[in-house]
């Protein structure tokens, strides 16, 4: 049987993995800070005894982004995922018998604000600030020293869609009448926070900045395609491949939802908002303009390219998929 180690286990997309191959009949073991993991981050001998012998560890840890950016939270961001990262990687080096592919994750985010074209793996350009410095630092830690025996690929995952994480906010605000499009605008910045990178420039104008998402059940399809496919492996771009916008996305939801109207949020609004909630306007604002080049170049066929039928699946009463997309992990 294939043994699958999924650490941050706890998280959206870990538990909708975790869900999905036990029900296939997969061993799955667990690596996290709860009492019902398998291994706590706390014991690298843990760590080490669950990593030996297993056919695919998926590295999902990391502290939300959901939060204000402070001198704290910016440290633990960055810790969260660098330590862990490294964690596994000492587990990696120390088995007897190591995973054959390992997975991290990493995030959209690293590529610069983008209106002009896509960011693709190929020509990408990465950015500047706080966000993208946690991703490079992320990537480095990942693919740092020799495992000539594992498989490494980074996830450059886009923002997720499925029942829970970004769609319940969204369709709260929908549901309230505040579902128009998050607008950005001129907004001063202290010394503090430019020197931290923690400031979003202004540019995209309208709603107009664009918004790349994947399908939950496109994420675990995607793990399944690549562990199927050793000749893969470096970054890849968790993202489906037509794009949209702020102000399309939210037209879709409140539609689904039988909104007939949403009031947009300026800049002026969302500042003061994003404070009260502890978390950032950069979430919402940034240009994120990303294509699954190395995916669609390989053949992967996705269960969800299109942005309506995706959020349809979700916020349709009942319709949310129960089975999983393609076949679960079997081996390369």
């Amino acid at each position: 049987m294939t043994r699958v180690v999924i650490a941050g286990a706890s998280g959206f997309i870990g538990g909708y993995l975790v869900a999905r191959y036990r029900a296939a009949g997969l061993e799955v073991r667990t690596i996290g800070r709860g009492a019902s993991a398998d291994a706590s981050w706390h014991d690298p001998a843990a760590i080490a005894r669950v990593v030996d012998g297993c056919d695919v560890l998926v590295n999902l840890a990391g502290r939300s982004v959901n939060c204000r950016y402070t001198p704290g939270n910016r440290a633990e961001i960055i810790r969260s995922r660098v330590e862990t990262t490294a964690a596994l990687r000492a587990a990696v080096e120390s088995a007897a018998v190591p995973p054959r592919v390992w997975f991290n994750s990493s995030t959209a985010t690293i590529y610069r604000h983008a209106e002009d074209r896509p960011m693709t793996e190929r020509d990408g350009e990465l950015g500047s600030g706080f966000s993208v410095d946690v991703a490079k630092a992320w990537e480095s830690e990942f693919f740092e020293g020799a495992l000539p025996s594992t498989r490494r690929i980074a996830l450059r995952i886009a923002i997720v869609l499925g029942d829970g994480s970004v769609m319940r906010p969204l369709a709260r605000l929908a549901r309230f009448g505040l579902g128009g499009p998050q607008l950005d605008g001129r907004w001063p910045a202290t010394r503090a926070r430019r020197a931290a990178g923690t400031h979003h420039e202004f540019r995209a104008r309208g709603g107009r900045q664009r918004f790349s998402w994947v399908h939950i059940d496109d994420v675990a399809g995607i793990i399944d395609f690549l562990v199927a496919r050793p000749d893969l492996d470096g970054v890849v771009n968790v993202s489906a491949p037509n794009p949209s916008d702020n102000r399309t996305l939210m037209r879709i939801v409140r539609r689904l939802l039988g909104m007939p109207f949403g009031v947009p949020a300026w800049r002026w609004m969302l500042e003061p908002g994003s404070a009260v909630i502890r978390t950032e306007t950069e979430l919402v604002l940034k240009s994120r303009w990303v294509v699954p080049e190395r995916l669609l170049d390989a053949g992967y066929e996705f269960a969800y390219p299109d942005l309506e039928p995706a959020l349809r699946s979700i916020l349709k009463p009942g319709s949310v998929r129960a089975e999983p997309v393609g076949a679960p992990i079997t081996g390369e």
